[in-house]
């Protein structure tokens, strides 16, 4: 198996490169134009135009791939502004309608694209297992009773909008709905969280509330899983909350150590819920 990586931002990328390079998995990279990369130059074979669909099939098959992970974050295009070749061209109107139901719907219409092309696609978490969140609790801090039902509020409702295809997160703080997740992310929902009154969520005197990540119902999850990391913490620990729950072997935690250490010491939880408490 030789595996054709699209890099986009973030760590995910880089944790790919190190998962493979661990079981001496055959990776060839491409990397995005105008999406920034983590990854070492010398280790990109090609930076392309994500409208170049017919070049990046052939840089991968000129290359031997059998496989194709996408991984990282990549910013929705201007549509009017890509300068497609001629398989992008071909695909254009359908990833335009695509585009118009949703990130899912759009993930999903490129993923067909490369399996017509004879590519099978494997899942990053399929090559960086280490960064999976497991079942249970990071750190030493538990979730307690207080907290238990905002857990599960928020869990319904990042469920509901992620069904909507409008985020994965939400944020409740005594059984009220903070904040859900939009096109800004979920650190700028955290942010806005941080920016509301304090008598409506905690702080790091007393916290309170709580941010759920959910995978999205039907979600491609080959090339889009929910994640957190040391930024989250940070965030969620400005907004006063008093937790974070995500899907346990669903979700990325990167810095893993680190998170639970951070999360220690400011006295929150960290939760992967077992797909029975989901």
């Amino acid at each position: 198996m030789k595996v054709g990586l699209i890099a986009g931002s973030g760590d995910l990328p880089l944790a790919v490169l190190e998962g493979c390079a661990a079981s001496d998995t055959e990776l060839h990279v491409i990397a995005l134009r105008g999406t920034p990369t983590h990854l070492p130059a010398g280790m990109i074979a090609k930076t392309l135009d994500p409208a170049k669909l017919g070049k990046i099939t052939r840089n991968f098959k000129r290359a031997g791939c059998t496989h194709i992970c996408m991984a990282g974050n990549v910013s929705r295009p201007d549509f009017s502004a890509l300068k497609p070749d001629l398989k992008g061209l071909r695909h254009l109107p359908s990833v335009l309608r695509a585009a118009k139901r949703g990130d899912d719907a759009l993930l999903s219409t490129i993923v067909a694209s490369f399996e017509n092309d004879g590519f099978q696609i494997i899942a990053p978490q399929d090559l960086c297992a280490h960064i999976v969140m497991p079942d249970g609790f990071l750190g030493q801090m538990q979730m307690s009773v207080e907290h238990k039902d905002d857990s599960e509020k928020a869990c319904r409702i990042a469920r509901q909008i992620g069904a909507l295809d409008i985020g994965q997160a939400a944020v409740v703080c005594d059984g009220l709905v903070l904040a859900v997740e939009a096109q800004e992310g979920t650190d700028a929902m955290l942010r806005r969280v941080a920016a509301l009154p304090e008598t409506l969520r905690g702080t790091a005197a007393a916290r309170k509330g709580v941010l759920a990540k959910m995978i999205k119902p039907g979600q491609e999850t080959r090339v889009d899983l929910p994640s957190i990391g040391i930024t989250t913490i940070e965030l969620a620990d400005a907004a006063g909350l008093a937790g974070i729950v995500t899907e346990g072997g669903g979700s990325f935690v990167f810095s893993r150590d680190e998170v639970a250490r951070q999360a220690d010491a400011l006295g929150m939880f960290v939760a992967g819920l077992p797909s029975v408490q989901r």
